[in-house]
């Protein structure tokens, strides 16, 4: 291994940025992958004719001009723009909760009030979060707010964290806003697009390069540990970059403590039918174990099929030796407070570089994981020492 110039630990988003544009620059990248495949839980793969993502559903979203022309370099992209919905006391009404929610649930009298009291109340605004809605002055829109929470933010929460939403970091119940308007795509943001041959393919395209080799099945904390006076490498100690993709707490065998994740389970159907739900991605806040299910033929739309795939997805604790897979970190205070004591563990080595949601412990989007993968890049083609915030 030490014929390389860089080890790259996981094959994901952030992982295959980092390769992809060492290798462009001239180093030579291994890249350690414990699964058998590419793009980590971007995966996607054909199931009986239909692209299906096998670790949830994901599609590309971003403001960042930078991002979308690093990612768009590579096959071909479409214009896709994400529906959702959430079910609520068995009515199905758009997510992010819009006017139509409002005209869903409220009398036609009452629903004329309530948007003209918003408009009132937030002149020009377009949306707000739930939590300001909550703590809005305004009795008519507070007691919406609190509509929206108990059938719809606080039973998810509780099902998709396993902690009440009390105790999760404030920022998780900002990341869907409410819509002052009709508007029902998921996400405002300037570019939105999937890949047409899928997420594969455009991974095995980023990794195709000459500098790249990857290991598959492989361990990589079966080849380095991190010790008190440095990084070893097959027993000897190391200079060799390293950037890290996996779990933080696991890379430093868990000295701290066990870290909390959230894992997923899935039930995979295929039904006799076209389409089984009216949006790709439904949200079931009341139902019991389950939170959602996606119905791939419109994930991407996948058109000219007698059948349909759906995944009902059933979140649950992480527990590595079930076989589980760490989905998201959990954010809370506890949580923080021990990836911490890792983060400053981790400042001790200039060559690990930390990188992706698991090693960050934070909760990424797509390109908010390309974004930390280019930042992380430039830090390493400067040869500076590596920066862990």
């Amino acid at each position: 291994m030490e014929h390389y110039d860089i080890i790259v630990v996981g094959t994901g988003f952030c992982g295959a940025t980092v390769a992809n544009l060492m290798a462009r620059s001239g180093k030579r990248v291994l890249m350690l992958e414990r699964r058998m495949h590419v793009a980590g839980n971007m995966y996607d793969e054909a199931v009986e004719g239909i692209l299906v993502q096998r670790y949830g559903p994901h599609t590309f979203h971003t403001n960042n001009d930078k991002v979308f022309q690093f990612v768009s370099q590579f096959g071909e992209w479409e214009p896709y723009y994400l529906r959702c919905q959430a079910v609520m006391n068995g009515k199905a009404t758009p997510s992010p909760f819009n006017f139509k929610t409002i005209d869903d649930f409220y009398s036609p009298e009452e629903a004329a009030r309530l948007k003209k009291r918003i408009a009132q109340v937030y002149p020009g605004e377009s949306q707000k979060t739930i939590l300001e809605l909550l703590e809005s002055p305004d009795e008519l829109i507070r007691g919406y707010a609190q509509f929206l929470f108990k059938n719809d933010y606080e039973p998810y929460t509780c099902k998709q964290w396993g902690i009440s939403p009390a105790e999760l970091d404030i920022s998780v119940l900002r990341r869907v806003p409410v819509l002052f308007s009709y508007q029902e795509r998921y996400f405002s943001d300037k570019y939105q697009m999937m890949p047409k041959h899928g997420f594969t393919k455009l991974f095995r395209l980023m990794l195709d390069h000459e500098n790249i080799t990857i290991k598959f099945g492989t361990d990589a904390l079966k080849f380095f540990s991190v010790r008190p006076d440095g990084i070893y490498l097959s027993g000897e100690r190391t200079t060799v970059p390293i950037v890290y993709t996996g779990a933080i707490d696991e890379l430093f065998q868990f000295c701290y403590g066990e870290l909390p994740y959230r894992s997923l389970r899935f039930e995979y159907k295929t039904l006799p039918i076209r389409d089984y739900q009216d949006a790709p991605i439904v949200a079931y806040p009341q139902e019991k174990g389950y939170t959602r299910i996606t119905e791939y033929t419109k994930l991407p739309v996948q058109e000219g099929l007698a059948r349909t795939f759906i995944a009902v997805e059933y979140p649950l604790q992480y527990d590595p030796k079930q076989g589980h897979e760490p989905y998201y970190p959990v954010p809370c205070d506890s949580s923080h407070k021990t990836y911490q004591q890792y983060l400053e563990r981790a400042k001790r080595y200039d060559n690990l570089h930390l990188c992706g949601r698991l090693a960050d412990y934070r909760y990424y989007n797509m390109d908010q994981a390309i974004a930390r993968a280019l930042f992380v890049t430039e830090q390493l083609l400067d040869g500076g020492r590596s920066n862990h915030d």
